[in-house]
């Protein structure tokens, strides 16, 4: 049977599809926040500040309908079979990724309401670790999926 790809119903009802499509945005957002907030560090520039904040912002609202999604492929498509191996190493990592997307953004929105306070230098390393585990979070991902081998 042939699955038409501009059927609304397929895209709506597709058992996983809706978190394959939706984590682009977070890891996106946060990469570029990270990046942002790098050059800030190292320019001094507030604008590029301000912009990894909104970035990182945005990054950590988009976390949750991401996680959501995942949790309901996860119920939807496996019907909540205990989990193991590589879906199972993507779900701890996805969750600790999520969690150090809020932390990093606790972080700045803690330094930006007290402006005169020298912003935390212990940031940028989890910020670094942060985009390590989102890469290697996605790259689990990836084959899940099949899109970085067999899924």
């Amino acid at each position: 049977m042939r699955v038409n790809p501009f059927d609304i119903r397929t895209v709506v009802l597709a058992k996983h599809a809706q978190h394959v499509v939706l984590i682009h945005f977070p890891i996106a957002l946060f990469i570029t926040a990270v990046a942002f907030d790098y050059l800030a560090q190292w320019t001094k520039n507030r604008t590029l500040a301000a912009a990894a904040y909104f970035n990182l912002l945005l990054a950590a609202i988009s976390t949750v309908p991401v996680a959501a999604s995942g949790f309901a492929a996860w119920q939807w498509a496996l019907e909540g079979q205990k989990l193991k191996g590589i879906l199972f190493m993507h779900l701890v990592l996805g969750c600790i990724s999520s969690v150090l997307i809020w932390l990093v953004c606790w972080i700045h929105w803690r330094a930006r309401r007290h402006p005169a306070a020298s912003w935390p230098a212990y940031r940028l390393p989890i910020e670094a670790v942060g985009v390590l585990l989102v890469g290697l979070t996605g790259h689990l991902g990836g084959f899940l999926s099949g899109v970085n081998g067999p899924g």
